[in-house]
């Protein structure tokens, strides 16, 4: 389905019906579609939603418009056409800055968020970016570069070429201004803030993103757990999506049962002071006034 926010068409999908949502979002020119193997687990258990981020995939929208601000709003217009009013929000790779950037924007939004290979900081070219000329240069060789070194962990034929359709779905000037659009973004001092559990997953053999990176980041967002997938590359959510997945279920349904257990603790609290509000009311009164005695115990 497309949907539509101030100028541009947002090609989103969505999958499942658990009672809990998790949206997630593509990196630099990579469309919903790295997130597809990771959903097919996920998709038993949880709503599971997607879009083409502005610049890539099969979403329509002005090269011009391609701004973190603009891809942050199109985060909370998702959620607002499907009637969502909280979730788990997951990213990978460029995809993090505009999570955390939403996360920070939008508190109340996100239960949670996952962090996957995360950028959050780029510092501005001074003469100039080798990468950027590069793509001016040479696009296709350019992408196929790094889909190339994206997938590190796989010699997958398949894989390889599959990847490369998707990126080049990119128009070049939409996948320059993606990356330029990034230029000087440091979050760094604001991630502090963040206060949603939020699960870190970074490959080991990733050659795209450092793992000092994700490091840095579990070190300074207060709630997070950082889980290394040995082996992995830069996109685990395409070779990895079990391991994805499976570390998904168990942080994010963790926490709700971590949650449940405590609220269970605070009924079990109530419980057992429930012979002294007796007490207090008196006897009488509690013969005469069960319910309101009753009602009392529970709101312990």
């Amino acid at each position: 389905m497309f949907i539509t926010h101030t100028d541009a068409q947002l090609y989103t999908v969505a999958f499942g019906g658990g009672p809990r949502t998790l949206l997630a979002l593509g990196g630099w020119v990579g469309s919903w579609d790295l997130w597809a193997e990771t959903f097919s687990v996920l998709s038993r258990s949880w709503r599971t939603v997607a879009f083409d981020h502005r610049g890539c995939g099969a979403t329509i929208a002005p090269i011009e418009s391609i701004s973190l601000p603009l891809m942050v709003a199109d985060v909370l217009a998702v959620m607002d056409a499907l009637a969502i009013d909280q979730c788990v929000l997951a990213a990978e790779s460029a995809g993090v800055a505009v999570a955390l950037q939403a996360a920070l924007t939008a508190p109340e939004r996100f239960t949670g968020l996952i962090c996957v290979a995360g950028m959050y900081h780029r510092a501005m070219p001074v003469d100039g970016d080798p990468f950027v000329s590069s793509l001016r240069t040479a696009y296709l060789a350019t992408l196929q570069r790094f889909v190339d070194a994206c997938l590190s962990d796989t010699d997958s034929i398949a894989l390889r070429r599959w990847g490369m359709q998707v990126v080049a779905r990119a128009e070049q000037a939409a996948a320059i201004r993606l990356y330029e659009s990034l230029a000087g973004l440091d979050l760094r001092p604001q991630v502090s803030q963040i206060r949603q559990p939020t699960l870190i997953l970074h490959g080991s053999a990733d050659n795209i993103q450092p793992l000092a990176e994700s490091e840095w980041l579990a070190a300074h967002i207060p709630q997070s757990h950082l889980t290394i997938l040995a082996g992995a590359g830069h996109v685990p959510t395409v070779t990895r999506a079990h391991e994805v997945a499976d570390a998904i279920n168990t942080f994010h349904v963790g926490e709700s049962r971590a949650q449940s257990a405590a609220l269970q603790q605070l009924i079990a609290l109530g419980r057992s002071i429930e012979p002294y509000v007796w007490g207090v009311v008196g006897s009488e009164a509690a013969h005469n006034t069960p319910n309101k005695a009753q009602s009392l115990c529970s709101s312990l």
